[in-house]
């Protein structure tokens, strides 16, 4: 399908452009979220009629996203949850939850169509998160996912907890080890001294 676009969209085009997009893509997000219109002779007038206002309305939502911005850009929020030994969530980390979070922490201009999350997030760690509070403004805000605060704040340090835990786990095994023992040795051995009188009864 052939569009005009009324806002930038990344990977597609400007105010103005005329782009051919995917059916399902026009019909279920960009026509219905009034960011882009059918091209035909009819919307290509209405938009030439319009354009001044549209393109001020844009710089002024723009100027707000920036101004907006620095209470956002850097942001961190952290986000506690059960995981298994090995790192994996019980459940995930979705925009919903990035937004409350957010909301939380007093930052109350984003929305979740802001968040741009690729995937839900599965595993502890620290991750940047973008987020776009206007077509040509994006921030990047970190999102720290431990089990507990105190997890939170040393990953935050860098320090990467999962791999502190096996560590830890691996030389819980080694302080059972004997190294005077010979190879093969079974501590549990009997001695010929103690069998002797068993045999003489």
């Amino acid at each position: 399908m052939e569009i005009i676009l009324l806002e930038r969209i990344e990977k597609l085009g400007a105010i103005g452009d005329v782009v051919t997009v995917k059916d399902g893509y026009a019909r279920n997000f960009l026509l219905p979220n009034k960011k882009a219109l059918r091209s035909n002779n009819a919307n290509k007038k209405v938009f030439e009629a319009n354009r001044a206002k549209i393109e001020a309305d844009n710089a002024a939502r723009r100027t707000d996203a920036e101004a907006a911005a620095d209470g956002v850009n850097g942001k961190q929020i952290i986000l506690i949850r059960q995981s298994s030994n090995a790192g994996a969530l019980y459940g995930s980390v979705a925009v919903r939850d990035i937004v409350d979070a957010l909301h939380a922490d007093g930052v109350t201009n984003v929305t979740k169509a802001m968040v741009v999350l690729e995937r839900p997030i599965k595993t502890l760690g620290v991750f940047d998160v973008k987020v776009a509070l206007h077509p040509e403004v994006a921030v990047t805000i970190t999102v720290n996912v431990a089990r507990s605060p105190e997890e939170a704040e040393l990953q935050s340090q860098g320090v990467d907890v999962m791999a502190d835990l096996f560590e830890k786990d691996e030389s819980g095994f080694t302080e059972d080890y004997d190294p005077n023992a010979e190879p093969g040795e079974i501590a549990s051995v009997t001695s010929d001294d103690e069998e002797e009188p068993a045999e003489e009864a």
